[in-house]
């Protein structure tokens, strides 16, 4: 394994407090303020980290183009009154060359989630049993099992800042986590876009590679990402080098998000990632634990953090996600929850 990734087994965060915790808890917040990347494996739902398991939820891509299309969002199809929620298709002369599908909370919990009118909790377009038999039910077991995993690492994380270790849950009961599959296929060379420029190519040992998933650092706060075994994954080490995020099976890729690198006064580090073409299509479940729309993001009881106006994380979710090209021309159909103080 690259020496600047750690693979941490985070078993002990399962149990009661004991000195092997103690050091799991120490790892990880090395990881945490250090690189901003680990990987981690020994935990419930790891048996869904094989290329069987996981070929399970990833059955989702075979479906026929008739019914991807009843899954698509309003701003791919006007027809439809999901925003948020979704499928996306291929974007052509996009940099990110990607397809997959959003999903939230009503996926793995739908009879607790309430009525909303705020696009961020509208409920996800599903396929029907009869089009993928058998997969909503494995997917929502794969979210509900994500949702452990985050919920034990921002526990650990608050142990690591020297904070009540329950701090946190509040924040996430009810939470809008964003389970998403993705399927990076190889570009067709013949699609009349120039991928010689900068931002679609870099020099990778020795090769040009063109880039599929722009560099980026992710929005909010705890990415749980399974890989299909393909490489691509690259992260920036603290000496500004990329270095390859190794697609092991039984380990889930993590790594934080700006907004827990900003509620942590810099303790936890948001690190840039990005994704090259490997030599084949590629797989990717990404898990975004999240919590409330309308939690409040307050200054933690940190020393020498930063202070800053308190806001609710769907308003700066909002304007954070709709940023992206999956998520274009939706950016003014939702108004923020909480007018900013004059």
């Amino acid at each position: 394994m690259t020496p600047d990734i750690e693979t941490i087994g985070i078993a002990d965060l399962f149990g009661p407090p004991s000195p092997a915790r103690d050091r799991a808890d120490a790892r990880i917040m090395a990881a945490a303020s250090g690189i901003g990347f680990m990987a981690v494996r020994d935990f419930p739902g790891d048996d869904w980290l094989t290329p069987d398991r996981r070929a399970q939820v990833l059955r989702i891509f075979s479906l026929a183009e008739a019914e991807k299309q009843k899954l698509l969002r309003w701003n791919f199809d006007r027809t439809k009154n999901n925003f948020y929620r979704g499928w996306f298709p291929l974007q052509p002369t996009a940099v990110s060359y990607k397809e997959g599908i959003d999903m939230g909370p009503d996926l793995a919990h739908a009879a607790d989630v309430p009525a909303s009118d705020d696009p961020l909790c509208e409920p996800t377009p599903l396929p029907t049993e009869d089009a993928l038999p058998g997969w909503r039910a494995a997917a929502a077991d794969y979210y509900r099992a994500m949702e452990t995993v985050g919920n034990a690492l921002m526990r650990s994380i608050a142990r690591g800042l020297g904070l009540p270790e329950t701090i946190f849950d509040a924040y996430f009961k009810h939470g809008i986590s964003t389970l998403r599959l993705i399927r990076y296929p190889l570009r067709d060379a013949n699609a009349g876009v120039d991928t010689s420029g900068p931002e679609f190519s870099v020099v990778h040992k020795g090769e040009t590679r063109t880039i599929i998933g722009r560099e980026h650092a992710d929005s909010g706060f705890v990415t749980l990402l399974a890989q299909d075994g393909v490489e691509g994954l690259q992260a920036k080490n603290l000496a500004g080098e990329w270095i390859d995020v190794p697609p092991a099976n039984g380990t889930l890729a993590v790594n934080f998000g700006q907004l827990l690198e900003r509620w942590t006064g810099g303790r936890v580090r948001a690190t840039r990632h990005r994704v090259i073409a490997p030599k084949t299509a590629r797989f990717s479940i990404p898990f975004f634990y999240e919590p409330r729309v309308d939690a409040e993001i307050a200054p933690l009881p940190l020393t020498g953090a930063e202070p800053f106006e308190p806001f609710l994380y769907g308003d700066y979710l909002w304007e954070a996600a709709t940023n992206f090209v999956e998520m274009s021309g939706i950016k003014h159909l939702r108004q923020p929850r909480r007018a900013k103080a004059s």
